[in-house]
């Protein structure tokens, strides 16, 4: 078993959702032309992803998978409601973002005016119903880790929309050819940090670690037998 550690720091590092999966990518790229933006809306995908993987890891475990509503009693042992996930996770989604919504136009009405359409379309984010599908698929174990590897997550996608953007502002002088200019250079910038991230994914997090020692004792033990022999 992972723990919870490895969950967090693999989830915006070498599982980052943009240069990993590249879930997201339509906000990512839109939004991304100034730091500010890129800034208001990757702490309000914090936010979303932190609250929607609990609660929908919660309604899996309790609700949905084969045998979740036996707390109920026995005789509700055998149902299974798990078809219903992806309408319930998208519910969830969509409640959350239109609160997110609501509490950005009440305190940060210029924050609103700039992210403009893509507020709202934090629902349709990809990056957002994947932390869900893929909470679902991991099976994690404790709530805490659902949550982990959500706020990691959300972590790893600002720092790819703060980075991108920062980097867009600093080459707007710059002599970038003609037909490169705007997503092109995007595309090339995304697709090098991509690459430069993949680096993370040689980190040993602490389950391969203890696999790398016992596979290394277990051959010395066996060299060590070879030698007496």
């Amino acid at each position: 078993m992972e723990s919870t550690l490895d969950i967090f720091v693999k989830s915006i590092f070498s599982e980052n959702m943009i240069f990993a999966y590249f879930l997201g990518m339509c906000s990512y790229l839109a939004v991304s032309k100034t730091v500010k933006t890129a800034v208001g809306l990757g702490a309000a995908v914090i936010f979303v992803l932190t609250v929607t993987v609990p609660v929908n890891y919660l309604l899996e475990n309790y609700l949905l998978k084969a045998g979740a509503l036996s707390w109920l009693g026995e005789e509700y042992a055998d149902y299974d409601l798990s078809f219903l996930s992806f309408i319930m996770f998208i519910a969830v989604v969509a409640s959350i973002v239109q609160l997110v919504e609501m509490l950005v136009e009440k305190f940060a009405p210029a924050l609103y005016g700039a992210l403009g359409i893509f507020l709202p379309l934090i629902a349709v984010n990809c990056s957002i119903l994947g932390g869900a599908l893929f909470m679902q698929e991991r099976q994690y174990s404790t709530l805490l880790d659902a949550t982990a590897f959500a706020f990691g997550s959300g972590i790893g996608w600002f720092i790819a929309i703060v980075a991108i953007a920062a980097i867009r502002e600093k080459i707007r002088y710059s002599h970038i050819p003609a037909p490169l200019r705007g997503l092109g250079i995007t595309f090339i910038l995304t697709g090098l940090m991509g690459i430069a991230f993949m680096s993370f994914m040689g980190i040993k997090y602490g389950k391969e670690v203890k696999k790398e020692k016992a596979q290394t004792v277990q051959t010395s033990q066996l060299t060590t037998a070879k030698t007496q022999e």
